[in-house]
């Protein structure tokens, strides 16, 4: 269904954009004819299951299709998984501590374990079930590296139903891709194209190339991307014993993340298996801002689909006329143009949402405070807590409400950006507040007393 002009489309049609208005299509459900449970408690019996011998098991210990009545487009035999969204909401009291939060009212959602590192795995499960269905052989995207990641992993795994190996296209910019996610992309198989241009270069030249080349886009513009990743929020529930958090706060890159969250919550509130709808907090990185600068700096609203296009290519226009891009240590959020902002807008509508921006700086020191209370994490995630901090700074945010802030990926997506936190080149790069130098000692034991105090 297209979520402006509500065109509707059957799901062997492999589009990813509506042929009358251009917009970005949406998955909708007759829920009438389903067998919805009357309460969320019914899924978390599902993990209970070991069993691997028979297709129920398998599909119930991934945390995407253990939810599958709640994303019906795909018989049970069709479903893909690798064991994604095995991931638990961690309560990090400490961490709450450090930035002004009360014990028990901070949680993080580690999307880190998944199979290739990072959250991607939710949608591609979603995504590659759909093109298995469609009898798709290339599979491609863009990427500033975590979705080339997992696009390569599940392409090595997965056949057509022909028996034919699916065959893995990513194009990639030369500006700047984290070297851990482009050796994931390398080493699982995937013909990569490095590209001299930045991330919207290589979406632009991939949407171009789908329908020329028979490629199946599985970049958050495929609308079964947003399906997987929407589990994530049923998690997150999941470890609230199924009660709704205050807020929920997440990077914004391409903003596919909370146009799937803001789609998860209307449906759980149609469906009558929630009774209020958590806020909502995006954080984008002040060197790749176009939702704030759009939402907060000159009030881009949803107004239930009515949305200033006109306000946003002018936007557009001006950025492409002073040579603006998108540059943040953020590689991952490192967009200028985001291709879900439509539905980024109707989650803030729908969760009464706020953007932020934060420094290059906060996101590296709120990376170093994830890290510091136990859980490392790619640079993206940090602009979580740097988010959640300025939201507290300016009471939008109270110590006493339950804020679930997502991870995004894990710490060796960009170890790089790591080593330079802790042990810049030259002391004079030293940026970090919380930073953890290594200690250069002789090889005595009186040496290593010193360096410890004793």
């Amino acid at each position: 269904m297209n979520v402006g002009c509500r065109a509707t489309y059957e799901l062997d049609e492999a589009i990813l954009s509506c042929p009358s208005c251009g917009e970005l299509l949406d998955i909708r459900y007759d829920w009438s004819g389903l067998e919805i449970p009357p309460s969320l408690s019914f899924f978390s019996s599902r993990v209970q299951s070991f069993d691997r011998q028979t297709v129920t098991a398998r599909l119930n210990n991934s945390g995407v299709w253990r939810y599958r009545e709640l994303l019906p487009f795909a018989r049970e035999d069709d479903l893909i998984t690798l064991g994604e969204g095995r991931t638990h909401l961690q309560q990090a009291d400490n961490l709450a501590a450090q930035i002004g939060q009360r014990p028990g009212c901070l949680f993080l959602q580690y999307e880190g374990f998944n199979p290739s590192g990072s959250f991607k795995d939710n949608g591609m499960a979603a995504a590659f079930t759909m093109a298995r269905l469609l009898g798709r052989r290339r599979v491609a995207c863009a990427s500033t590296g975590n979705t080339s990641a997992s696009l390569a992993l599940y392409a090595a795994h997965t056949n057509t139903k022909s028996g034919e190996p699916m065959q893995a296209v990513v194009l990639v910019g030369n500006e700047k891709i984290a070297a851990g996610k482009l050796a994931q992309a390398l080493d699982f198989g995937a013909k990569t194209l490095q590209v001299r241009g930045d991330f919207d270069a290589c979406m632009r030249l991939i949407v171009e190339s789908a329908g020329r080349l028979g490629l199946y886009v599985v970049n958050s513009v495929n609308p079964f991307r947003l399906e997987g990743q929407k589990t994530i929020m049923y998690r997150v529930l999941e470890g609230l014993n199924w009660e709704v958090p205050d807020w929920i706060v997440v990077p914004g890159g391409n903003l596919g993340n909370c146009s799937a969250f803001g789609k998860a919550f209307l449906e759980l509130a149609e469906l009558g298996l929630i009774d209020r709808m958590p806020r909502l907090a995006v954080i984008n990185a002040d060197g790749a801002d176009t939702l704030h600068e759009l939402f907060v700096e000159r009030g881009l609203r949803y107004h239930g689909g009515r949305w200033d296009r006109a306000m946003v290519e002018s936007y557009y226009r001006d950025m492409k006329a002073a040579g603006r891009k998108a540059h943040t240590v953020a590689s991952a959020i490192e967009i200028a143009q985001p291709v879900n902002l439509p539905k980024a807008l109707r989650s803030l509508e729908a969760m009464d949402g706020v953007v932020r921006r934060v420094s290059d700086e906060a996101i590296l020191d709120g990376k170093a405070l994830v890290g510091r209370y136990g859980f490392g994490c790619e640079p993206a995630s940090g602009a979580t807590i740097a988010g959640l901090q300025l939201l507290l700074q300016q009471q939008v945010i109270s110590p006493g409400d339950r804020v679930v802030c997502i991870l995004t990926g894990h710490a060796l997506k960009d170890p790089s950006a790591t080593i330079d936190y802790h042990r810049p080149l030259q002391p004079e790069d030293a940026r970090g507040r919380y930073s953890n130098r290594p200690v250069s000692v002789s090889a005595d034991f009186e040496a290593i007393c010193r360096a410890l105090g004793d």
